[in-house]
């Protein structure tokens, strides 16, 4: 608006509408105007639609499974914590943790085992799949990395935090089974009800540097449901920590 030297007022006479809309305009990023107001008031501020309003061009060209994808990232560390943990406390179904560590998640979630703890109690199912740490995929995926902080060490991390966790807070953990594991450390998915965050794990990065979808469902078939299968396989696959 300034480039094109109009006030919130010239530009609502602009295009006809009350000064009082397009300061509602300016206040709410999420508020798309009518198809004739944006087409009015990007004549007037001579930008395109995108630069302004980009969510009305996403919705007027995805449809179907292809609103599905709802964010993407280069790189998993550029999502913020702040989505996990609106992911998180908005399950009420559901929470699959599917990476092959889950180790992150005890860094950047605040007091997780005691939001676990309250989910749970809830009514809400959570359900984690790690990798085995003695199997030979978790050692071939060690000598990957080539990281201090090896695979083994993050996955009984984990264990350890499950294990604060207690028995009886009724969460479910499971190994993928041996044969599985290549395909359980090559993809992390994260469920949560109808939401899922995925990593395919590229070479020799770790999870924090692999990128990141997050999708929502929008029906049979799409790619939720493909992601969602390929984990609940492994789990059907997997064996009890407990074992």
């Amino acid at each position: 608006m300034s480039d094109a030297r109009l006030s919130p007022r010239r530009l609502a006479a602009r295009i006809g509408v009350a000064p009082k809309t397009v300061e509602r305009w300016l206040a709410d990023a999420e508020l798309v105007p009518h198809a004739r107001n944006r087409n009015d008031a990007c004549q007037a501020l001579k930008v395109d639609e995108q630069m302004i309003w980009p969510k009305a061009v996403q919705d007027r060209v995805k449809s179907g499974h292809d609103r599905e994808l709802v964010q993407s990232y280069p790189y998993r560390s550029a999502c913020p914590s702040t989505v996990w943990g609106d992911l998180i406390e908005g399950a009420t179904e559901q929470i699959y943790l599917a990476g092959y560590t889950n180790y992150f998640l005890w860094l950047e979630q605040p007091a997780f085992v005691e939001t676990l703890r309250r989910k749970i109690d809830t009514g809400c199912r959570v359900r984690f799949l790690l990798g085995d740490p003695d199997c030979e995929v978790t050692r071939q995926r060690e000598m990957v990395e080539d990281v201090a902080l090896s695979v083994s060490t993050r996955v009984r991390i984990t264990l350890e935090h499950l294990e604060r966790l207690g028995a009886a807070s009724r969460v479910e953990a499971r190994f993928s089974s041996h044969e599985d594991a290549v395909n359980h450390v090559s993809l992390s998915v994260f469920r949560f009800d109808q939401q899922a965050l995925v990593t395919p794990h590229l070479a020799r990065l770790v999870g924090h540097d692999s990128p990141l979808l997050h999708l929502r469902r929008q029906g049979d078939g799409g790619m939720f449901d493909r992601f969602a299968e390929h984990a609940e396989e492994l789990w059907g696959r997997g064996v009890p920590v407990s074992a």
